[in-house]
């Protein structure tokens, strides 16, 4: 699956931009090669800026404010870290919308070190108001969010990942797919798996009596489709595995929960800087990601 959805973006958006008149990309050089094809068609509407990220967000927050939809693009670090001040003041504080979708998620550029990892960008952006923000765990969720993404005119992120699971597990029938869906049922515990860890928890929790939550947006976060979960259970204890940093929505279950007795544990990328580049595989096991580490926070949290 590697790659899958950064090539699934870009078909998509080459699609878009023949569609709608009203549809901009704009690249800081990273991904910029593979919109060649769309450039050539739509010069004025596909803008590579070189490597100059403040100007990335700036320029598509002056799209906005002239009317269009911007779509900026980069790997996450440079798309959320480097110009957050951009994205809090160009594009929040000026009340305008656009589309940013990152890719290389936490730690899928693991080569090229700690400046191409980014575990904390779905927490900073969480710090904004109205932003919607989308963890896709297939490329068929990542191009159902950017469709809907591209014909909107609010403030979206989409963070695109080398690791995707099997199949696409994003709800159906609510016309958005952002709402939780239940993977599997049992009556003594909630685990909530986000965007690319579903297959990880669905193999880590085999044999365990617990529910399996699975959701491909965090924000908003479905906290009706969790209480509903909970209810069911023995135990109201509740373990979420996030592919970001860990305890990254922690505060959205405790909100969802505040009024009933319950525990909570955030599973996720560690605080702590891994300093040998590996493979993003090696990272996962690392932070305890991997099917036999998540099993292990699971039942030693649950006391199973």
């Amino acid at each position: 699956m590697a790659g899958i959805m950064r090539e699934r973006f870009v078909e998509v958006t080459t699609d878009l931009l023949a569609a709608d008149d009203r549809l901009t990309l704009v690249t800081a050089d990273l991904s910029a090669k593979l919109f060649d094809e769309a450039r050539a068609s739509h010069p004025a509407r596909v803008v590579n800026l070189g490597i100059r990220e403040q100007l990335l967000i700036g320029v598509a927050g002056g799209m906005a404010l002239a009317g269009m939809r911007p779509i900026a693009h980069s790997f996450a670090p440079f798309l959320i870290e480097r110009p957050f001040e951009q994205i809090k003041l160009d594009l929040n504080h000026q009340g305008v919308g656009a589309v940013l979708v990152s890719a290389g998620a936490s730690y899928d550029i693991a080569g090229g070190g700690r400046s191409h990892q980014s575990p904390g960008d779905v927490a900073l952006l969480a710090t904004l108001p109205g932003w919607t923000l989308h963890v896709p765990g297939h490329p068929d969720e990542a191009e159902t969010q950017l469709r809907e993404a591209a014909a909107g005119d609010d403030l979206v992120y989409i963070r695109l990942s080398n690791q995707a699971n099997r199949q696409a597990y994003a709800r159906q029938g609510d016309g958005h797919g952002h709402g939780f869906r239940v993977l599997r049922r049992g009556g003594s515990g909630t685990v909530v798996a986000i965007g690319p860890m579903a297959d990880a928890v669905l193999a880590a929790t085999e044999g365990l009596d617990v529910s399996v939550l699975y959701g491909a947006t965090v924000r908003p976060f479905d906290g009706a489709a969790l209480r509903a979960v909970v209810a069911e259970q023995h135990d109201a204890s509740v373990v979420l595995v996030e592919p970001c940093l860990a305890g990254t929505s922690v505060a959205e279950v405790s909100r969802t929960l505040q009024d009933l007795p319950h525990r909570v544990l955030g599973l996720g990328v560690g605080l702590e800087e891994l300093r040998h580049y590996g493979t993003s595989h090696q990272h996962a096991i690392a932070h305890g990601l991997g099917p036999a580490g998540l099993r292990l926070s699971i039942t030693s949290f649950l006391g199973k």
